[in-house]
Parts: C-alpha cells; structure tokens; sequence
C-alpha cells in the first residue's frame, strides 16, 4: 500500500531544515579552514574539517566584519554557528555567527559562559550598580605600578585636578597570579575604606593579556566592593566581565581619571561667576549704606557742632564694616526664624483655626443677643395688650362704673328673684365694698 504521505523534494528539504535548525541551534565548533572565498557580495564561503570529515560553511558579510583577523586556508578557528540546510542544493551547511582563532576561541567559549553564569546571578543588574560620588577627594587605582596606564591616570589627574589625593594598589594585571593580586588589592582598599571611589584597570592588549579581568573572582570582588569601582581595562574595543560587574566602564584608563577628577578650569569659571555676583551684591550694599550714612552724616551736621561731627566721620570706616556685618547676621537669623515659623504654622494649623473659630462665635454672640431683645420687645407688646383686654372684662371695672352685684350667702351670683325667700341674707358687693341685707 502506498505512504499517503508524499514529498516533493522543496518540502523534504523544508522539512529537514527545520528539524536541523529546531532541535540543534546554536553550536560550537572547531576545525581547519579550506576552500575560503569572499566574493563581491562580502559573504564568506568555507570549509571546516578535521582529519575524518567536513563541512560546509556560510558567514554573512554582516556578522563577518566583526571578525578582528583575515581568514586563511589552514587556519585552526573556533565558530559558533547555526546548523542549516541549503534547500536549493540540499546541502547540510553552518551559518557562522562569531569566528575566533582557535586558541582565542576557546576563552572567547569560557568568557561567553561565565557571561551569561553571572547575568543569571544578577551580577550585572543595574539597580544594584553604585552611584560616583560627585566631588571625590580620594581616588585608589589597582593596576600595575610600572605600566603605562597608570602614567597616563596620574598625568590627567593631575593636570584637571591637583588637590586630588591619590592611592596605588600595586597589582600584576598579566599571567597567572594576576586575578588572585586583584582581588587581594581590592580587598585591601574596601578594608582601610581611605579611597572615594577605585580604578581598576590597565592597558590595551590580546585577550589573553586581559584575560585576568575575565576571571570569575575578579568579578565577585568588585561586585562586592563597598567602593564605588570604575572598570578601565585596554582600548574602547576591549570588553572584559570586569567591565560588566562594575559600576561604570570607562572604555580606557585615561577616560576613568576624567571621570572622578574635577576640570579645575571650569571650576575656576564657575568661582569666577560666582565672585562676581558676590561683588555686585556686595557693591549694592555698600551703595545702600553709604547714601544711609550720608543722611546720617548730614543730620549729625545739622544738630553738632563741628568737631564732634569730625570725631564722627573718622569712626565711619569702622561703624560702617560693623553695621554690614551686623545687618547681615540679622537677615540670616530673621530668616531661619522665618523659615522656621513657617514650617511650625504649616505643621500646625491650630492658631488659625482657633481665631477663626472665635471670630465665628462673636458672630453668633451677637445674633443670640439681637434675637433675645427683639423677642423680649415682642412677648411685652403683647402682655400689654393681654393686659389691656384683661383690665377691660374686670368686673370691678364694672363695679366703679356704679353698678352691683348681688350674691347669696354662699356666694352665688342673684341674677333672678326666684333664687331668693322671704327672709334671707343676701350680700351686695360694690366698688367699695360689701352691704348684708335682709329680703321683707
């Protein structure tokens, strides 16, 4: 029975192209160069072999002008590239990405994979980097006390910044006890704590020269360095793991020492600039008490005699320095007293809102006191007129007009004849007393 699944030759070689470039990736890989050619596109076509095999290979012109050598037929490298296929020809081929002679390449391997070991740690972040301190007054340098980068540091330093006190860790910066020496001095100056901020560094050179600044325990020591570290390690080219842990790189030994040093010229111009403000203030002072002095000295003339106001004008010099002196530590008290009292009144807010507290209960006082006479007015208008009405329906009023009233002994108002016998006591009240009578 025939395979439903069917091939043409482009999806065969579709196919493997992406199984090889899936499941390999990335590899290393050495051997001898043959076959080299770079046509007029720039590209490079080669052949890596060893004693038993070979392969094709392909550097896009891109990655291969970062290549710091020539290739030659017969030339040991290391390269790390991409495993692929050609689908036109069906031919297995690398796609290099970096190319390195193959002694160099090895370390180039060993620098890539500690690389990205300490990134993984967190070695590199940014957040954990420590700032420079603005104005340092002391700079420690680890390097070699004979090498050229040190001569280059000192003489920058002291031609931008003189007064700068400068520490040497003397140090091998090449071979084998060269990282140990490193570390040591680094060490040395976090724990005398005598330096603002440390070079460590030296001069340009192969990367097997360097090669102690890419040592693991270099880097853990500037990484925990409670000083401030500028990496100044060979020429702008040269990157170093140093460079990477930290906390600024300088691309040379020489940029390092512009970094922490101070360009006394433009420190000059800013003094200048500021001397002349200070003069300018100065001078409007001096105009302001000198026409006050001049008031002062005329009203002397108008009131003293003339000798006393000779006496006066020869202690004017002297007056006047200490009247200066004195009105300026007047303003600056008056001001911290100032600013202090704003601060408090920011803080605490009660004397404003008591007075305004107390500004509204007055208010209140007098609307309760306006309201209070104004009813007592109106509860006497009308008492008076309860009053009035009340006298009106009196029946002693009555009484005064001359009329009676007459009453049985118990008291009940005779309004008929009926309510009386023959011989009964009755009382007649008028308005000015009472009569007793007897009914015949």
């Amino acid at each position: 029975m025939m395979n439903e699944n069917i091939y043409s030759v482009s999806q065969l070689n579709y196919s493997v192209r992406q199984l090889l470039e899936g499941q390999l990736g990335l590899v290393w890989l050495t051997g001898e160069i043959s076959n080299f050619s770079q046509p007029v596109s720039g590209h490079w076509y080669l052949t890596l072999k060893d004693e038993n095999a070979q392969v094709r290979c392909a550097m896009f012109r891109m990655k291969n002008m970062r290549v710091a050598f020539r290739p030659q037929n017969g030339m040991q490298v290391l390269v790390r590239a991409n495993v692929s296929l050609y689908e036109p020809r069906g031919d297995y081929q690398l796609i290099i990405e970096s190319m390195h002679p193959a002694g160099e390449g090895f370390l180039q391997q060993q620098f890539e994979a500690l690389k990205i070991k300490l990134a993984a740690e967190g070695l590199f972040a940014q957040n954990l980097k420590k700032n420079l301190p603005h104005f340092a007054k002391t700079v420690g340098i680890v390097t070699s006390p004979t090498g050229a980068a040190l001569q280059d540091i000192l003489n920058i330093l002291q031609r931008r910044d003189p007064s700068l006190k400068i520490i040497i860790y003397p140090t091998a910066v090449q071979g084998k006890d060269a990282a140990n020496e490193i570390v040591q001095m680094i060490e040395l100056a976090n724990l005398r704590n005598e330096a603002d901020v440390l070079i460590v560094g030296r001069g340009g050179g192969s990367l097997e020269d360097l090669w102690c600044f890419n040592e693991e325990t270099v880097a853990r020591a500037i990484f925990r360095s409670s000083i401030p570290v500028i990496s100044a390690v060979g020429h702008e080219t040269d990157v170093t793991i140093a460079d990477f842990v930290a906390d600024v790189r300088a691309p040379t030994p020489s940029a390092a020492a512009e970094l922490v040093s101070r360009n006394q010229q433009e420190l000059f111009q800013q003094l200048q600039y500021k001397r002349q403000r200070l003069e300018m203030a100065l001078d409007r002072l001096f105009n302001e008490k000198q026409q006050h002095l001049q008031r002062f000295l005329l009203r002397l003339q108008n009131r003293h005699p003339s000798a006393r106001l000779l006496a006066q004008r020869q202690q004017t010099g002297q007056l006047e320095h200490r009247l200066n002196s004195a009105i300026r530590r007047l303003l600056d008290k008056n001001h911290y007293k100032l600013t202090a009292l704003c601060e408090r009144l920011e803080k605490n807010p009660l004397p404003y809102l008591v007075r305004q507290q107390n500004y509204h209960i007055v208010q209140l006082a007098t609307n309760l006191d306006f309201a209070l006479k104004r009813l007592i007015v109106s509860k006497q208008t009308s008492l008076s007129a309860l009053c009035g009405k009340l006298d009106g329906l009196s029946p002693l009023k009555v009484l005064a007009r001359g009329y009676s009233i007459a009453e049985t002994e118990q008291g009940e108002t005779i309004s008929s004849v009926n309510q009386v016998e023959t011989g009964d006591k009755i009382k007649t009240r008028l308005r000015d007393g009472v009569i007793v009578s007897k009914v015949i």
